[in-house]
């Protein structure tokens, strides 16, 4: 008869790795803004095609709306709604300062922030998101939160 090991101490006990997986997207949108109260240029209205990089990390796959089998991080279509036109509540072709609720200001850190926080509610729980938005191409700010 087999006799089963309770481990007793932490010397004992075997690690169990989970397992991981990263998914990582990046689109574009396009879409004017200004900063309030800025004194500079970026307080007049002006526009940007901005890059954003979304990446999901999960210990388990699941199903969307879209697909009814647990196979998927994320579905990339939930990660991606901000490249939608504004009027299919996506971020193209608008003005943030007049789409983002008041308590976003339109920088590029606060842009990050919106995108997660609106995409989190998209996403299965447990999802962990990061958020990149770049107004130029050798500029990014990235949110997170842990």
């Amino acid at each position: 008869m087999a006799v089963c090991h309770h481990p007793t101490t932490i010397s004992d006990k075997v690690l169990f790795k989970m397992p991981k997986w990263k998914l990582v997207t990046e689109f574009t949108f396009d879409s004017a803004h200004y900063i309030k109260d800025y004194n500079g240029p970026c307080g007049r209205m002006h526009g940007h095609t901005y890059t954003v990089r979304i990446e999901a990390i999960s210990t388990k796959l699941h199903s969307s709306e879209y697909c009814p089998h647990p196979v998927m991080v994320a579905d990339f279509k939930s990660l991606r709604w901000a490249k939608k036109d504004v009027t299919k509540g996506g971020l193209d072709h608008c003005i943030l300062n007049e789409v983002m609720p008041p308590e976003y200001e339109t920088t590029a850190e606060m842009i990050a922030k919106y995108i997660y926080d609106e995409t989190k509610k998209k996403l299965p729980e447990g999802v962990k998101i990061k958020v990149a938005v770049s107004e130029t191409a050798n500029s990014w700010a990235e949110y997170e939160d842990d």
